[in-house]
């Protein structure tokens, strides 16, 4: 179905193009409304097939567990980094960060989403307000660490820490809500 929706999207742009290049002053409308109404009706099929494979249980199952297992393995990550802070060489933090956040940030940013099937609109904003707050200060950290501004790195690690058990505490007291 999704694939029958992109053929008629597809179909539409073409056919629009075509049509607008026949003539360069007017668009014949008669023959160019059929035409975005195809396109219109494509685009609502791959719309509609997006939200029920968003909405599968399967897939927010293990969205649920990958969503579970990054921001765990973040706090853990930064709880370390944190209790290293006064020995963690200043221009070495960047390289940490690289090393120990990147792939759950990413996992974590990729199946987000299906926050809001599982725990609602409310509840997806709650937990991505401290999340968001928390990756901007790991990239302060980054950035801090880059520059050589020793200070800011232990400030900003310890911000990043905070807002991420709070994102974390939010996640688990939902999750074990539902």
């Amino acid at each position: 179905m999704k694939l029958v929706g992109y053929i008629l999207i597809t179909a539409s742009f073409l056919c629009g193009a075509f049509l607008s290049s026949l003539d360069p002053v007017e668009v014949n409308w008669t023959y160019f409304l059929p035409g975005l109404i195809v396109g219109a009706v494509g685009l609502a099929m791959v719309k509609s097939e997006h939200k029920k494979a968003a909405k599968a249980d399967h897939k927010l199952g293990d969205d649920l567990k990958i969503m579970d297992k990054s921001l765990h393995n973040i706090v853990a990550n930064l709880k370390d980094l944190f209790e290293q802070k006064e020995s963690l060489p200043t221009y070495e933090a960047r390289f940490e960060i690289d090393i120990r956040f990147r792939e759950d940030l990413d996992n974590f940013a990729e199946v987000r989403e299906s926050m809001r099937h599982l725990f609602g609109l409310q509840n997806y904003a709650d937990i991505m307000s401290a999340f968001a707050a928390g990756e901007r200060y790991v990239n302060r950290v980054w950035s801090a660490s880059t520059d050589g501004y020793v200070d800011e790195v232990k400030a900003y690690l310890e911000k990043a820490y905070a807002q991420f058990v709070e994102a974390q505490e939010i996640f688990d007291q939902i999750k074990n809500k539902g």
